[in-house]
């Protein structure tokens, strides 16, 4: 209906009907030509890519020669810790650098070079490290930072020295290449089945993408990648990766949920921005590093 002309010859305000449709039209036309956001939340192409270069970079390193992945690992807890660090200072803890970040890599090669003892000792040189650091810098906050700190040395630094552990066995490539597969089958059978059939939330107050049907997806995917890589890597018995495989799901989704409480507790997103399509180092570590010691001594079992 349009407008009728005024004695003056001016148009007729419209009514509030017409001008409610208008503004209808005009939301739904911007809803349209809005981009749509991934069901999964993340831009797909740039994750996978970025996912595909990472494992190059591992599995390069791995056939090249192990100490080659050493250096790799070691770089990789010295972003982490670089990362969480930036994190919790959003909570206003302020973690030393210095202390962290040599404890970060001693705690890598002393467990590569001299076993399991030698990971915990390092730990708590770390601790001490730690401690000293921030004592001699002022006593004000310092309680706050030494926890933070100690937080920080522990995930991701403490854990991921029992890649280092992996990597010391003999066939230490091969356990290092399982570990990478099955924890990865993990993602992926976990976002595969969670867009495709995913409707239950797991849990709603921490990450709302994840859901039960996507847990039961990584799960299946998980044994199946865990049975198989176990025959074919390690001369292992089928059923007992399928059993890792399983386990290594449960860990992996409980590592997604602590990175997500973290994040929601700082009031941050990402950890970081380094990974286009990931966030940060830590978005992608926050499953491994929990998954490492349960696999390290899931294997000890399996294969001894």
């Amino acid at each position: 209906m349009s407008d009728s002309p005024t004695t003056d010859g001016s148009a007729a305000p419209e009514s509030p009907q017409v001008a409610q449709s208008a503004q209808s039209m005009q939301s739904a036309q911007a809803t349209r030509s809005a981009p749509k956001t991934p069901k999964a939340g993340r831009n797909l192409p740039a994750a996978i890519g970025v996912g595909v270069g990472l494992a190059v970079v591992v599995l390069a390193s791995l056939l090249v020669r192990r100490e080659a992945f050493l250096v790799v690992l070691v770089i990789a807890m010295a972003i982490g810790a670089w990362e969480m660090r930036r994190a919790v200072r959003q909570a206003g803890i302020e973690v030393p650098l210095v202390p962290v970040v040599i404890g970060s890599a001693s705690m890598v090669l002393s467990a590569f070079f001299r076993g399991p003892e030698a990971l915990f000792l390092t730990l708590g040189l770390t601790c001490v490290g730690i401690l000293v650091w921030r004592v001699a810098d002022g006593l004000d906050g310092a309680i706050r930072d030494i926890g933070g700190a100690l937080f920080v040395a522990l995930y991701p630094c403490f854990l991921g020295g029992f890649a280092a552990l992996l990597l010391s066995a003999d066939d230490g490539h091969l356990r290092i290449i399982y570990f990478v597969l099955v924890t990865v089958a993990s993602d992926i059978g976990g976002y595969a089945f969670g867009v495709v059939l995913g409707k239950h939330p797991m849990a709603p107050s921490l990450s709302p993408k994840k859901s039960w049907e996507g847990f039961a997806g990584s799960a299946f995917t998980c044994a199946v990648v865990g049975a198989v890589g176990i025959a074919t890597l390690l001369d292992g018995p089928w059923w007992k990766g399928a059993v890792i495989g399983g386990v290594v799901a449960a860990t992996a989704t409980v590592g997604d949920l602590i990175e997500s409480s973290i994040k929601r507790d700082l009031g941050v997103k990402d950890m970081g921005t380094l990974l286009p399509g990931h966030g940060g180092l830590m978005d992608r570590l926050d499953s491994l590093v929990v998954c490492i010691p349960v696999v390290w001594a899931l294997l000890l079992w399996a294969t001894p």
